[in-house]
């Protein structure tokens, strides 16, 4: 209990996975599998069990600290709960809180691999990693021999995840998953399973007399029995949070419009879905017209290269993507140009298709890191004078970068103008990201996602423009 300040006010966790959570007696207990599970405040509570204990600390981890900081994430809403029991916070130069009972909650990151030497020594008793997939299983494992306790609470760590296929938790929490469906497996949420860790090799059993036989030295170097893990995966949805989904009802919605993979992990909580060819893009998701309507702005964008085509290799395409806006909110897909070229080639392609799209068009270069390719992008500028030019390095993987797109497709709101390039660029991108090439998608990606940010920005379109010429 707290006192708010309309007076008392009970803080407890939701009845379900969350409550199974914060009662388990693992000593690594990981929550979630899909998103809008109440994981972040299941692993804001965990902590205030332990708030009268004067020597009791707990960190919170994030990747980076950005991540910590952002609206609606942990630092945000711990803002929401601690102040509800009289914790004091710092803000700089470290985040923390303390509690009147003297115990501390701190919030830190490990951006890079090396960031857990900044640990080394310390005894934290209450480890929580927020988005445990985000963390590398070096990170995870050293941290844990950081899991240590002077102050009479049993160490242990808190985890919360969204569902990642690729990622070391997935092959972690394989007993807990069905290997068809993806799928939690209902009956095994919250059970207890025992393991040691031998070198990179995890040994799991059902219970811990069964991990006996494992010894390691001492610093001795005398064979001592290893001291098993208990560990245990909750799975959660957004259905388990009905607090969310009366505050929030269209989140939901907001699920269901995300592409096929992150719906299937977010929503679904599916743990074996991937990217694979047809997920992604299917020509069936657009209409193709003959006449494309007015349109608000068109961006194209460029993905590049610059090895010609001989018989013995298959380089990489120069390809550009050109989409507009449309006032009813929706997009076209307007022309798409490929070609083989060396550098001279390249330009000459660039600066021909730029004379045709006119100058109401701006086009988007990516600028590679290093000098050469930021060089690169400021001779391709220049060649370009006179035209709405503008470079910006890639961020994020190419399959992240197309699910905009992807999304807006799925949901019918991509229309595509008959033309000789549909074909190849409809082939291209159903094969996306399993194909031999992934320019055509790239440049897709690339013209989509600076289109929509400068809407995003707030900038005026005054009137709508032709789809070619000077407008």
């Amino acid at each position: 209990m707290a006192e708010g300040n309309a007076g008392p006010r009970i803080i407890r966790p939701q009845p379900g996975p969350q409550t199974a959570f914060l009662s388990s007696a693992a000593d690594i207990a990981i929550y979630g599998g899909a998103a809008g599970g109440g994981k972040s405040w299941a692993l804001l509570m965990e902590p205030l069990r332990h708030v009268h204990n004067p020597d009791f600390g707990a960190v919170f981890f994030r990747r980076t600290t950005v991540q910590v900081r952002n609206e609606g994430g942990l630092w945000d809403e711990s803002e929401k709960l601690y102040p509800l029991l009289q914790a004091r916070s710092r803000a700089a130069p470290d985040l923390d809180w303390t509690f009147p009972g003297g115990a501390t909650v701190s919030f830190g990151h490990l951006e890079h691999e090396k960031t857990v030497q900044n640990w080394q020594g310390s005894q934290i008793p209450l480890i929580c990693f927020d988005e445990l997939t985000h963390f590398s299983a070096k990170q995870f494992w050293y941290m844990l021999s950081r899991n240590r306790s002077m102050c009479g609470v049993r160490p242990y760590v808190r985890a919360t995840c969204n569902p990642d296929a690729d990622s070391w938790v997935a092959e972690f929490i394989a007993w807990w998953i069905d290997e068809e469906s993806g799928l939690a497996i209902p009956e095994r949420a919250g059970v207890i399973r025992w393991m040691v860790r031998i070198g990179d090799a995890i040994i799991w059993a059902d219970n811990p007399q069964d991990l006996a036989e494992y010894r390691a030295p001492n610093e001795r170097g005398e064979m001592v029995p290893i001291l098993p893990k208990s560990v245990t995966f909750i799975p959660a949805k957004l259905t388990d949070n009905p607090a969310l989904m009366a505050a929030d009802p269209s989140y939901i919605a907001n699920l269901m419009a995300l592409p096929t993979v992150e719906r299937e992990r977010l929503l679904g909580g599916n743990w074996k879905i991937r990217p694979a060819a047809g997920l992604l893009f299917q020509r069936g998701w657009c209409k193709v017209v003959d006449v494309a309507p007015s349109i608000l702005k068109a961006v194209r964008g460029w993905d590049l290269a610059s090895t010609p085509k001989t018989e013995e290799n298959d380089p990489d395409w120069t390809t550009g993507t050109k989409i507009g806006k449309l006032a009813d909110g929706a997009f076209i897909v307007l022309d798409h140009r490929r070609d083989r070229q060396g550098p001279n080639g390249v330009e000459t392609l660039l600066k021909n298709t730029a004379d045709e799209d006119g100058k109401t068009v701006e086009i988007s270069l990516p600028k590679d890191p290093g000098a050469a390719g930021k060089s690169y992008a400021v001779t391709l500028t220049k060649k370009l004078l006179g035209f709405n030019v503008r470079s910006t390095p890639e961020t994020g993987d190419k399959v992240t970068r197309f699910n905009a797109f992807s999304a807006q497709a799925e949901a019918g709101n991509v229309l595509v103008l008959r033309g000789p390039w549909n074909t190849t660029w409809f082939n291209e991108l159903e094969g996306f990201p399993e194909g031999a090439h992934d320019d055509d998608a790239d440049s897709t990606s690339r013209a989509f996602n600076a289109l929509t940010a400068r809407f995003e920005t707030n900038d005026e379109f005054a009137a709508p423009i032709r789809v070619g010429g000077d407008g």
